[in-house]
């Protein structure tokens, strides 16, 4: 089963990665229209979860091309030569045949949604060609390259449903998307340093140019950064109205506690969330991948849900 053709194209897809397209829900969580039926009678939940499943189709395009054009760097990788193109289990020709067909499946499956999804899933395409290119042997343009990879998933949400999206959340979607990115590096760098026989630099040439003192700075600021921008957005969102259900309930609290700041109550799960996850980079060495450290790490997947459960009520139930 492990050697089967269909089990090793889907893993070099990489479907678990899909959760980062998640993210593309943000403008519709966050504009209180996730319940919203237009006049089409299509809802705008279903809009884009559809566009979240046609850019994860792309996104695992993308991954295979990755592995196709890394597959010399990545046979000499301690831990991705173990990958079916690198390992030459999964043939080359076969991998690349899959990765056109999934593209063309874009194609004609974007055809549904409007315009501006299409350039900005045209826009992914190409940044993600530079980056396995080029850019990712650059320092710093390699963690600015991932940061826009993020900031196109949240446009590509709020496109399809024609929404917007505050600047402070957009800054504080820039901050945790480099946050991951240098925790990334951080713990590769860890993880190649304790390999013996591993050359730093070998397997991706912008490590050679982050020092441990670098990365250390670099994630304490996009840390901070993070969770204070998330600070900003949710003290100036407003969620509660007049007319709001619960509205009369808050007439009784006083001014401190307006019905303006009521997002405020969702940062401690951002904090929290930050300091495991650098827990985790630092004590663990497991920030490689952002994802599987949050599918595996019971407390970081609790504190998420929980982050996601307060947003819901505050916009949803309270409002």
């Amino acid at each position: 089963m492990r050697n089967s053709l269909p089990y090793l194209l889907l893993k070099t897809a990489r479907p678990r990665q899909w959760i980062k397209n998640i993210s593309m829900y943000a403008a519709l969580v966050f504009s209180g229209f996730f319940f919203y039926v237009p006049a089409s009678g299509v809802s705008y939940f279903f809009t884009v979860t559809y566009a979240v499943i046609v850019f994860s189709l792309l996104t695992s395009a993308v991954y295979i091309i990755n592995d196709i054009l890394d597959y010399n760097v990545d046979r000499h990788h301690p831990f991705k030569r173990k990958r079916p193109i690198a390992s030459g289990a999964l043939p080359i020709p076969v991998a690349t045949f899959c990765a056109i067909a999934l593209l063309a499946f874009v194609f004609l499956l974007s055809f549904w949604l409007p315009t501006f999804f299409q350039f900005l899933c045209f826009g992914y395409f190409i940044l993600q060609m530079i980056y396995a290119t080029k850019t990712k042997n650059i320092s710093i343009l390699d963690v600015v390259s991932i940061a826009l990879g993020f900031l196109i998933r949240i446009y590509a949400g709020a496109v399809v449903v024609d929404l917007h999206m505050s600047v402070w959340f957009l800054l504080t979607v820039v901050s945790a998307s480099l946050f991951l990115a240098v925790g990334k590096r951080q713990s590769e760098r860890t993880l190649l340093e304790g390999k013996h026989g591993a050359i730093m630099g070998d397997t991706r040439i912008s490590l050679r140019r982050y020092s441990q003192r670098l990365l250390d700075q670099y994630t304490g600021m996009f840390a901070t950064a993070a969770w204070l921008a998330y600070g900003i957005f949710a003290f100036q969102n407003e969620v509660i109205r007049p007319d709001a259900r619960f509205a009369s309930y808050f007439i009784l609290l006083p001014r401190t506690f307006t019905s303006e700041k009521l997002l405020m109550l969702t940062l401690p799960f951002v904090i929290i969330g930050v300091m495991r996850y650098m827990q985790l980079v630092y004590e663990d060495n497991q920030g490689e991948s952002p994802e599987r450290v949050l599918l595996r790490d019971k407390f970081l997947l609790g504190t998420v849900f929980a982050f996601g459960a307060s947003v819901m009520i505050v916009i949803y139930v309270l409002t």
